[in-house]
């Protein structure tokens, strides 16, 4: 899909309505697995504060409260939220309603984050939210925090629109928003998918000196 696409289109709504399916789907596979090429970088930083936008059934939260952080979870699909928090009632993880661009629930708790994951949530994001939506990330990073933003080809789930990801953007729009792309890499489908290929990339601030 791409920019043409109906605008008025709401992914939130597709998880939500399939929220059940799709909790069991992302917890077939481990966290650890599915973000093995930045996982140097997730538990350098363990002990300190994550924030897991768009966090789904939970998984990638309660691995991250497992390692130690402090874990706040952004999730707006209220039954994949309701999933996540009955499926890991064990994790110490404050749960939010909240949503990009603009994040405004998370930005009120004042705090910023050693760590911020995004995974399979950019090609949801619109591409005229994704400026508004990165100065929004970088504006809860922390000094020396790492913005780990993991996305997919688009594909054609009428309910789950997906935007394409043009190769650089992330580049392009990170120096607008104080950042800088320090890791890109090409990573497998964890989910044996072989039309669903992903790519991660690692963003910190222009001034951080930790990598």
């Amino acid at each position: 899909m791409d920019a043409d696409h109906d605008r008025e289109a709401d992914p939130i709504a597709g998880y939500d309505a399939a929220a059940a399916e799709i909790a069991v789907r992302y917890e077939s596979v481990q966290a650890e697995a599915v973000h093995a090429v930045v996982a140097d970088l997730v538990r350098s930083r363990a002990g300190g504060r994550a924030l897991d936008v768009g966090a789904g059934s939970g998984r990638d939260a309660a691995w991250l409260a497992r390692l130690g952080y402090a874990v706040v979870a952004v999730e707006p699909a209220a039954g994949l939220r309701a999933e996540a928090q009955a499926r890991h009632a064990e994790a110490d993880v404050l749960w939010l309603d909240d949503r990009l661009p603009r994040l405004s629930a998370t930005h009120a708790l004042d705090r910023t984050f050693d760590l911020i994951l995004l995974s399979g949530v950019w090609m949801h994001v619109r591409p005229g939210d994704r400026p508004p939506a990165l100065r929004s990330l970088a504006a809860l990073l922390a000094d020396d925090g790492v913005l780990l933003i993991s996305h997919r080809n688009p594909s054609s789930v009428p309910d789950r629109p997906m935007w394409a990801c043009p190769e650089g953007e992330l580049e392009r729009l990170a120096g607008d928003s104080g950042l800088r792309v320090i890791r890109s890499v090409a990573a497998q489908d964890r989910l044996g998918r072989g039309d669903v290929r992903w790519t991660s990339t690692v963003l910190v601030r222009l001034e951080a000196t930790r990598g």
